[in-house]
């Protein structure tokens, strides 16, 4: 695992996406009208995982991350559950009062007019479904996750090394090639994949001139190492207060920004403390002024295991025996998630962002049949009979060959 430079801000973290159908020539003037409450209960979302993410790492590690891709991920992995473990999904994903209809018509707003805001921006959305061929699974999931998730479904033999491959290639070809492998393997016990993918690209409204980027000192939590620091005198949404400032980076046509949040004091409180009303109140606090800004150029690429995380957000159930995906397929305890997986990259420079996010989540059996080894590779006997009859024909020992 790779990781390179900083965290960049909630707004890019919240964008992405590249769909297996025909492209839509983003429009102007497309608003995405999705409940004020599912927007404010996605940022709630959103800061809890960034704070779960934040304890995980090591206090030097570098990490990013898309808490959109996996709030679309594990909203399809929800169409599939049922009771306690329905109810913990939903409550990890601050959705607990919505109805599922709601709930899927919010998600379905979010991928079909995100890619379409802004023309100068890339910004597309794809989601799939991986169903080991023999596994049985209710058609009403994988049609409800086709009609409001945009999701393509593929009966693949997991047996088979090349399937592998096909997954990786779809994860390589909806992030422009920027993450090329998602799985190394299937295991007996995987019969599903909910994989959503996120891509995003967008060059900055106002470009940082090359010619003044420098060498300059990052002073890092570990060590302090030249880097390559941008910089721009511009008006800009810029606030600050006691604990950080931050500054907003528009995209294209200003549909899309970053937002950069420096501390004034410890990075790990300010993570700690911050939520969706710090969100919310440093975003109305921006006003336009003139601010002498530097930004160093960087790039992250980033894996990590989510079981863990999750279980700490209240999504317990899932992972156990006890899981009811029966929605998925019948009956409840029949099947569980095994994990769910982010890998994620991103890229700043002087010209824009590229970024791109898949979130997987395994689905596995509860309990596995357990596969007999049988290799004669000693003495051994054969018998040769007729079976309606039970008659035997022949009969032998190898005692040596």
């Amino acid at each position: 695992m790779k990781k390179a430079l900083l965290m960049t801000g909630i707004s890019l973290a919240l964008v992405g996406g590249l769909s297996n159908c025909a492209v839509v020539e983003p429009k102007e003037n497309v608003e995405v009208k999705i409940p004020a409450e599912f927007s404010g209960k996605t940022s709630a979302f959103a800061f809890d995982f960034w704070k779960q993410i934040h304890k995980a790492e090591a206090k030097n590690n570098n990490y990013f991350v898309s808490p959109l891709s996996l709030h679309i991920a594990l909203g399809m992995l929800l169409n599939g559950a049922d009771t306690e473990t329905k109810t913990e999904i939903q409550k990890t994903l601050k959705l607990d009062n919505a109805s599922l209809e709601e709930i899927n018509s919010s998600y379905k707003e979010l991928i079909e007019k995100l890619p379409n805001l802004d023309p100068k921006v890339k910004n597309t959305i794809a989601n799939s479904i991986w169903q080991e061929k023999t596994f049985p699974v209710q058609a009403t999931f994988t049609d409800g996750l086709k009609s409001n998730f945009n999701a393509q479904l593929y009966s693949e033999d997991f047996g088979n090394p090349a399937t592998v491959n096909k997954i990786n290639q779809w994860a390589s070809d909806n992030t422009n090639e920027k993450i090329k492998k998602i799985l190394d393997s299937i295991t007996p016990d995987q019969v599903m994949f909910l994989v959503n993918a996120l891509y995003f690209k967008g060059d900055w409204k106002s470009e940082f001139e090359t010619k003044n980027t420098s060498k300059a000192d990052f002073k890092g939590s570990a060590s302090t190492k030249q880097v390559d620091m941008m910089h721009k005198q511009e008006e800009y949404l810029y606030t600050e207060n006691e604990n950080f400032q931050m500054i907003e980076l528009p995209y294209g046509n200003d549909k899309y920004a970053m937002k950069v949040i420096l501390p004034k004091r410890d990075i790990d409180a300010l993570v700690n403390s911050f939520n969706q009303e710090t969100w919310a109140t440093a975003g109305k606090g921006m006003v336009k002024q003139k601010v002498n800004f530097g930004l160093p150029k960087f790039k992250i690429e980033y894996s990590k295991k989510l079981n863990e995380i999750l279980e700490n957000m209240g999504m317990k159930k899932a992972f156990t025996d006890g899981a009811d995906l029966s929605k998925i397929s019948p009956p409840a305890g029949k099947i569980k998630v095994g994990f769910v997986k982010q890998d994620t990259y991103v890229a700043v420079d002087e010209k824009g962002t590229e970024a791109a996010a898949v979130t997987t989540i395994g689905i596995v059996l509860t309990s596995v049949p357990i596969i007999k080894e049988m290799t004669c590779d000693k003495p051994f006997l054969f018998v040769i009979s007729e079976k309606t009859s039970d008659t035997i024909l022949f009969l032998g020992k190898v005692s040596n060959l």
